[in-house]
């Protein structure tokens, strides 16, 4: 029978076992919280008038274009990689965390999944590092972090001067491979055997870190992720029900792509408009 944390359903019972302290890594988006981090930021964002409904839609499709077909033109993909924090270009850093932390509290916090949760309390007990490996900006990574008790997060960097933007990218957005480089990076560093951690996500995408670790979980897994655990027999974590499963599809894919675009361009127009 499949267990019950918080409130949650998981399709296995058993939990982490451990003989000695290593790391784990969990993704962000979907696995540790319902839905994708930049939406709700964008959410909060437009609630405090940074851009309106119409540049959403505007900019949104253009993003959503590029999500459909980018991985055909390594053009379209360099420019993204080029645009991706260029919206908060001339920002204090200061203010993006004050940001963060607020948005946290209104939208983040109440959808954390819970069994998610659990398993990275359970790393904790055991004297593991908890890392959160997301394409999101790394101070809103830190924040969600933070407010969970863990270790830290390794995030996309946005190049900072003097404690301000400046709107270009330091290396490339951590999503897919860029994940496994940078927890490779990190357990080199630290002096991790790999084999003895821990990898948990919902997507496909994140095939590349989960195959670095000796652990990997599929969390609340995408069908092709879900595939993939089955046939080499990784554990298998789910802790939506039918009805939250496919609710929370939209916003971890296509609102996510949507909404990130439409926060790069929205927030550009409106610093230019108070030029």
């Amino acid at each position: 029978m499949p267990d019950k944390i918080g409130g949650d359903i998981a399709v296995t019972s058993s939990p982490v076992v451990r003989t000695t302290a290593a790391a784990a890594f969990f993704d962000l988006d979907n696995t540790v919280m319902q839905g994708a981090s930049l939406y709700y930021f964008a959410r909060g964002l437009a609630a405090r008038k940074y851009f309106t409904t119409g540049d959403l839609l505007k900019f949104g499709w253009s993003q959503l274009k590029f999500r459909l077909f980018a991985h055909e033109d390594a053009g379209d993909i360099s420019e993204a990689r080029e645009a991706a924090l260029a919206f908060i270009a001339g920002w204090k850093v200061e203010d993006v965390r004050r940001l963060s932390e607020e948005i946290f509290d209104e939208l983040i916090a109440e959808r954390i999944w819970a069994g998610t949760r659990a398993l990275a309390e359970q790393h904790i007990a055991h004297g593991d590092r908890v890392w959160l490996v997301t394409a999101a900006p790394v101070e809103l990574g830190e924040v969600i972090a933070r407010r969970l008790g863990l270790t830290g997060a390794l995030g996309t960097v946005a190049e900072i001067r003097d404690g301000v933007y400046t709107g270009r990218l330091v290396g490339d957005m951590l999503h897919g491979p860029a994940k496994e480089t940078a927890v490779r990076a990190l357990a080199a560093a630290e002096g991790i055997d790999l084999a003895d951690c821990y990898a948990y996500s919902d997507s496909v995408n994140d095939l590349p870190m989960l195959g670095a670790v000796g652990h990997p979980t599929a969390v609340n897994p995408d069908s092709s992720l879900r595939r993939h655990a089955r046939a080499r027999g990784w554990q298998i974590r789910d802790f939506r029900t039918t009805r939250k499963a496919a609710k929370v599809a939209v916003p971890a894919t296509l609102a996510a792509g949507v909404l990130a675009g439409a926060v790069t361009a929205g927030l550009a127009i409106r610093n230019r408009n108070k030029d």
